[in-house]
């Protein structure tokens, strides 16, 4: 994903050139200006959920004043304004819950007959301001001119304000990623785990607009994952479910969508608000792959088939499992907290296509016994319909190995279909948001239509038959839902505070002294000082008398800079080589870690009682950086300006292995 911004506006690599918005770049991935139905209805719902938070403020400032005050005509007063503001509240946030319940604006723009998907709208959030707690951090902590960093305190507010705003497609969902790839290195760079800067993250509830503010950046992280999911959610919704493409993007989406839920689920707990609670993921989870059933039944009657008695069976199963989905849907958001959060325009569109897809499963399995021509292998019959039957103990519907048997079995399945239907249909008739989707009235007609149509075809009049009850179709799926994790590690990033350091060393975690310049002229036994590692490189000796020692570098320092010059990300041999071009006279800039030694990180492990990730990393890094012989060897050969080597056992070493040490392992002896 490579940009070029060019007068305010962005210029991709294909030559296209977005539109002007007012000399104000923006990134890829992300369109504030998109006036759209459906970022129009995101901006509706920023302002709601503003307005809301601004009731909610004046509601505990009334109640705090209704507890001071000791008049009671004062006490009045403040009661019938908390009465005044709760009814606005009240207002504002059935009004949010029609936004959010609104699932047209986010389907297809095609003239599309498939029934809606129900999409989630995106958690809103306020501008974070990193800007001076961040300088402060710079300066006090890492010992830097704060000033040098304002090009990369202005990258991390721009990525956040874009963030906020994806687009709905693949190019959105990187720019999320990207935002929540790099809060790995803002918290590790800016938010010590004894100490606060003062920084709240503020988001509002996706569904009710309730605002939720936390100072940890797992709330932050947390929040985007959870608009990662409702952007998938968005994504799948819009496809094109008649062709199928379509169909399969869109069991992607959801299928990623129920990922990113359930990695949110996994990994973030006791969530402030209730969009993120566990009850609501796994009812959100459950939602995900219960659509994605639906496409895959969508997919399997697409392009038609023959309607013989085992594809219409085969098919009436693929249905029943649809209908399966959307009963545990609607059995999770019917228990409490969930049934009174969620939208009662999504409990009823869940039940309404739980019973739409049973009474489809009735439908096809009467269509495949009553149009089957001959007689069947009746061991073979028997067979196909203990695959397909559920059948109680006590049920009476025959085997169906002749013509009328079926014919009165299919005539079962009819019946129950039509009960169904009209069950549907009133469901549907009882909740007044789902009346103004004319697509799903639509097909819900058609498919009660059919069903009577085909009822009234096979119905006589002087029947003597006894009443057969349909058994039950036993749910059975050719494709199980996956529940696909995000992956982050397709977005790369780069850390914005790169400059500051190694993170496993210069982090927020970490403690060093304040950096002490060192200057020294070189003696007759060289500077007197050995140097190993890279990145940064840390002083492993230092004879006692010396130059080094004279001019205050002690065992354990770090190399931050080298005449001027930042060698934080220096490798060995580029911070020798520079201290070779400074000449008889080199200035070196170190600091020295507190709390931990990282030229013995074993030791420092022990003494500690506990072993970390970062003393792991420290310990592979000395495997695979240049070393030094032990201090105090009789047999170290030195030099001026040249080096020493250590060898490891021919035993413990392969071919390659020896040949890689032999020509970067060094360490500098001055």
């Amino acid at each position: 994903m490579t940009d070029v911004i060019v007068n305010g506006s962005i210029e991709e690599e294909t030559g296209e050139k977005s539109p002007p918005n007012g000399h104000r770049p923006f990134r890829k991935g992300s369109n504030p200006l998109n006036q759209t139905q459906r970022g129009r209805l995101q901006h509706r719902r920023s302002v709601l959920n503003t307005q809301i938070n601004k009731e909610m403020r004046m509601r505990a400032g009334a109640e705090n004043l209704y507890r001071a005050c000791n008049s009671r005509k004062m006490k009045e007063t403040v009661a019938l304004e908390l009465s005044f503001v709760n009814s606005n509240l009240q207002l504002l946030k059935e009004e949010l819950s029609d936004l959010n319940s609104s699932v047209e604006v986010y389907q297809s723009d095609s003239e599309s007959r498939a029934t809606p998907m129900i999409p989630l709208g995106l958690k809103e959030t306020k501008d974070v301001d990193f800007h001076l707690p961040f300088k402060d951090f710079i300066l006090e902590h890492y010992s830097e001119d704060s000033s040098e960093y304002d090009g990369e305190l202005k990258e991390l507010h721009d990525l956040r304000r874009a963030m906020r705003t994806p687009e709905r497609d693949e190019a959105g969902i990187e720019l999320l990623m990207e935002y929540y790839n790099q809060l790995y290195y803002v918290e590790k760079r800016f938010f010590p785990p004894n100490r606060h800067l003062g920084i709240y993250f503020h988001w509002f509830d996706s569904l009710t607009g309730v605002p939720s503010s936390q100072r940890t950046v797992a709330f932050e992280k947390g929040s985007v994952l959870f608009n990662i999911g409702a952007l998938y959610t968005q994504i799948g919704a819009k496809q094109d479910r008649t062709k199928k493409d379509g169909i399969n993007a869109a069991i992607d989406a959801f299928q990623k969508a129920a990922g990113a839920f359930k990695y949110l689920q996994d990994n973030f707990s006791h969530a402030p608000s209730m969009d993120m609670g566990l009850e609501t993921l796994e009812a959100l989870i459950k939602l995900m792959l219960a659509q994605v059933q639906e496409c895959v039944f969508e997919r399997k009657v697409l392009d038609g088939w023959e309607e013989n008695l085992t594809n219409c069976l085969t098919v009436a199963q693929e249905s029943a499992k649809v209908s399966e989905a959307y009963s545990m849907v609607h059995k999770a958001m019917n228990t409490p907290p969930v049934k009174d959060y969620v939208p009662f325009s999504w409990i009823s569109m869940v039940l309404v296509k739980s019973e739409h897809f049973k009474a489809q499963s009735h439908y096809l399995a009467a269509v495949g016994f009553i149009d089957q021509k001959g007689d069947n292998d009746e061991d073979e019959l028997e067979k196909l319909l203990s695959q397909v039957h559920l059948r109680d103990a006590d049920s009476s519907s025959p085997l169906a190995t002749d013509r009328e048997d079926r014919k009165q079995l299919g005539k079962a399945h009819l019946r129950e279909a039509l009960i169904l239907h009209e069950d549907a249909l009133r469901v549907h008739r009882m909740c007044k948001k789902l009346r103004q989707i004319d697509t799903l009235g639509t097909i819900l007609k058609e498919a009660h239509n059919k069903s009577m149509t085909k009822y009234s075809d096979v119905e006589e009049e002087d029947e003597f038959y006894d009443e057969v009850i349909a058994p039950r179709i036993q749910p059975k799926t050719h494709q199980r839902p996956e529940i696909k994790p995000p992956n982050f590690a397709n977005v790369k990033v780069v850390d914005i505070f790169h400059r500051l350091g190694p993170l496993a060393v210069f982090s927020a975690r970490n403690q060093w002294s304040v950096p002490r310049t060192c200057g020294m002229e070189k003696g007759e036994q060289g500077f007197g000082f050995v140097l190993r590692g890279d990145s940064p490189v840390i002083v492993a000796e230092v004879e006692p008398g010396s130059k080094a020692a004279q001019g205050g570098v002690k065992p354990g320092d770090f190399i931050v800079a080298v005449d001027g010059r930042n060698v934080k990300w220096g490798k060995h041999h580029e911070v020798i080589n520079l201290i070779l071009s400074c000449g008889e006279q080199v200035s070196m800039q170190v600091v020295t870690p507190q709390g931990r030694d990282y030229l013995h990180p074993q030791l420092s492990n022990d003494q500690n009682g506990r072993s970390s990730s970062l003393s792991q990393r420290e310990m592979m890094r000395k495997e695979s950086s240049p070393t030094t012989s032990e201090t105090g060897s009789t047999n170290s050969k030195r030099f001026s300006w040249g080096f020493r080597r250590r060898e490891k056992s021919h035993s413990q070493l392969s071919a390659q292995s020896r040949a890689q040490i032999n020509s970067n392992r060094e360490s500098c002896m001055w």
